[in-house]
């Protein structure tokens, strides 16, 4: 990608991050966001570690590989993008996303606190916000334990990979949501908070 493209990935970056923060669900400097910029290689745009999410400029994003390490061909090779960009890539690689969400809202986390083996909704009409059916269709919500090594928490997602799911819950950490491109990776975030608080405050 020239670097004209790359700072229009990144000022879209930027203007989600500073959504999700004003939301609250990207407290500090947590969470990131990417958006796929080719397939072969795969080639992600990630946000850029240790950086106020609410104050991202269109240059604070880091071109990653299918390992989610900075490639040195790129305007500003010094970044430095979160480890966690490692699962942005694999899950990329294989639900095939145009861009992952990752922040750090509670409902996620309370829900796999809760229902640690998944969380299971249906028979509500926001869930056709994540192309499920509102009436006689149930989603599973995966929930994998927390690790600082993103292999393994890819090889979990993996393990539970279901491509009608578009998310993944890390308990005690936060949420991943993708879709085809960026606004619709919003969209389900979105929604999928809204299900979640649903279900915590009916059980």
């Amino acid at each position: 990608m020239s670097a004209v493209g790359l700072r229009e990935a990144g000022a879209a970056l930027a203007a989600e991050s500073a959504r999700f923060a004003g939301l609250g669900w990207m407290r500090g400097t947590s969470g990131n966001l990417s958006m796929t910029l080719g397939r072969d290689p795969l080639r992600l745009a990630v946000t850029v570690s240790g950086v106020d999410k609410g104050e991202l400029g269109a240059d604070d994003v880091v071109v990653v590989d299918a390992a989610g390490a900075a490639v040195p061909d790129q305007p500003n090779p010094a970044s430095r993008p979160s480890a966690e960009a490692g699962l942005h890539a694999r899950i990329a690689e294989v639900s095939g996303a145009g861009a992952v969400v990752h922040v750090h809202m509670m409902a996620p986390v309370l829900a796999a606190q809760r229902w640690p083996d998944g969380v299971v909704l249906r028979d509500l009409e926001m869930l056709k916000g994540l192309g499920r059916g509102a009436h006689g269709d149930v989603m599973t919500v995966p929930v994998v334990p927390n690790s600082q090594d993103m292999s393994v928490l890819g090889a979990a997602f993996e393990a539970g990979f279901d491509p009608a799911t578009p998310a993944l819950i890390v308990a005690r950490h936060g949420v991943y949501v993708w879709g085809e491109d960026l606004r619709q990776a919003r969209h389900r975030t979105e929604c999928l908070e809204w299900l979640l608080r649903f279900a915590l405050e009916t059980d």
